[in-house]
C-alpha cells in the first residue's frame, strides 16, 4: 500500500509533468503564432488598392460543383468521326478555417457517401500575393454522350466497369503588379481588394490523363501527358464599396507533349500540331458583407487541346464553382 506522503509526491509529479508539457505546447504555439502574425502584416503592398483583414480567423462553408468533358475528332480507316463524353456533376459541400491566411478545409459529397457511384475528386490551391497555382485530381467512371461516324450519331451511356478516365491538371501563375493586384482577394480572402486594378501574369501548367474502355468488342487504354507555359492577364474591378468582380485568362502553349493510344493491343502514337495549348479561366463575384462577414460566387475554368484532326485531336474541360459564405472572427 503506497503511503499518503509518496502518493501525493506521485500526484504532483504528476501534474508537473503534465504543467511542464502545457508550458512547452504553449511556447511553442506562441512561437508560431508570432511567426504568422509578423509574416501576415509585412506584406509590401500598397494599401490604397489592398489591404489585409483585421481578423486573424476565417470561416467558410462552400458548396462545390465540379464537371468535366472529354471531346475527340479524328480520321478512322478513311473514315471520320466525332465524340463526345460528359462525365456526372459532382457536389460536395465544404467547411474550411483559416488563420493568418494559413487555411484548411474538409469536402463531403453526400451521394458517393449514399454509394451512388464511384467516382472521387482531390482539389488543393494555393492562393499566394505572387505566387500561386491549382491542383485538381479526378478518377471519373460514369459519362454519358454520343459518338458519330461518317455523319451517323449515336448515344453512349458508360458504366463504372465500362470507361475509365484519371485526370490530374495543375496550373501555376507569378502576379507583376501584386502591390495592388491580389487573387487572395477573389479566393482565398486573405486580402480585400479596395481599388480596381490589374496585372499581367506568367503561368504554367500541366496535364496527365489515362483513360480505358472496356467493351464486348474492343479494349483502348489511352495516356498523354502535356507541359505547357505562357502568360495571361487578371483583372479586379471593385463596382462599388464591399463589392469585387474577378477575372483573368491564362493561354498557355504546350511544349512538350507525349500521349498514345492502344486498341486491342495495337499501340499508335499521337501526332500532334501547333499549337497546342492549356487555358485556364478564373472568375469570381465577392461581397464584404458588414465587417466580418463575405459571400461570393467563384469558377476556375481548364481547357486543353492536343492532336491533330487529321489523325486524332482530342479536347479536355475542366470546372468548377463554388458558392459560398464566410465570418471573420
Amino acid at each position: 500500500m503506497i503511503k499518503g506522503r509518496y502518493f501525493v509526491w506521485i500526484i504532483a509529479l504528476f501534474f508537473g509533468v503534465q504543467t511542464a508539457s502545457a508550458q512547452k505546447i504553449k511556447k511553442v504555439v506562441n512561437k508560431v503564432d508570432s511567426v504568422l502574425t509578423a509574416r501576415y502584416w509585412r506584406a509590401k503592398i500598397d494599401t490604397n488598392y489592398i489591404t489585409r483583414p483585421e481578423t486573424k480567423w476565417t470561416i467558410l462553408a462552400r458548396m462545390n460543383v465540379t464537371g468535366a468533358s472529354i471531346e475527340t475528332e479524328g480520321i478512322d480507316v478513311g473514315g471520320s468521326y466525332k465524340s463526345e463524353l460528359n462525365a456526372d456533376f459532382k457536389s460536395t459541400l465544404c467547411a474550411g478555417v483559416s488563420y493568418m491566411g494559413v487555411s484548411v478545409s474538409l469536402a463531403l459529397n453526400p451521394a458517393k457517401l449514399l454509394g451512388k457511384y464511384k467516382d472521387y475528386e482531390l482539389n488543393f490551391r494555393s492562393y499566394g500575393r505572387k505566387f500561386g497555382f491549382d491542383i485538381a485530381y479526378q478518377d471519373a467512371h460514369n459519362f454519358k454522350g454520343w459518338y458519330e461516324l461518317d455523319g451517323v450519331r449515336e448515344d453512349i451511356t458508360t458504366s463504372d466497369d465500362m470507361f475509365k478516365l484519371r485526370t490530374f491538371n495543375v496550373n501555376g501563375y507569378y502576379v507583376f503588379n501584386h502591390r495592388k493586384f491580389s487573387y487572395p482577394a477573389a479566393f482565398s480572402h486573405s486580402y480585400i481588394q479596395r481599388r480596381s486594378a490589374g496585372s499581367f501574369l506568367l503561368a504554367a501548367s500541366g496535364q496527365g490523363q489515362h483513360g480505358k474502355v472496356n467493351s464486348e468488342n474492343e479494349n483502348m487504354d489511352f495516356k498523354l501527358t502535356n507541359i505547357a507555359i505562357g502568360a495571361g492577364y487578371g483583372y479586379n474591378f471593385v463596382p462599388g464599396k464591399g463589392w469585387l468582380i474577378h477575372i483573368s485568362v491564362l493561354p498557355t502553349y504546350v511544349v512538350y507533349s507525349t500521349s498514345s493510344i492502344t486498341v486491342n493491343d495495337i499501340k499508335t502514337e499521337l501526332k500532334h500540331r501547333f499549337p497546342e495549348g492549356i487555358i485556364t479561366g478564373r472568375s469570381a463575384i465577392v461581397k464584404q458583407i458588414g465587417r466580418n462577414k463575405v459571400a461570393g460566387l467563384s469558377t476556375i475554368y481548364s481547357f486543353t487541346t492536343v492532336g491533330s484532326d487529321n489523325s486524332l485531336a482530342v479536347r479536355n474541360q475542366k470546372w468548377r464553382t463554388s458558392l459560398y459564405f464566410g465570418v471573420r472572427l
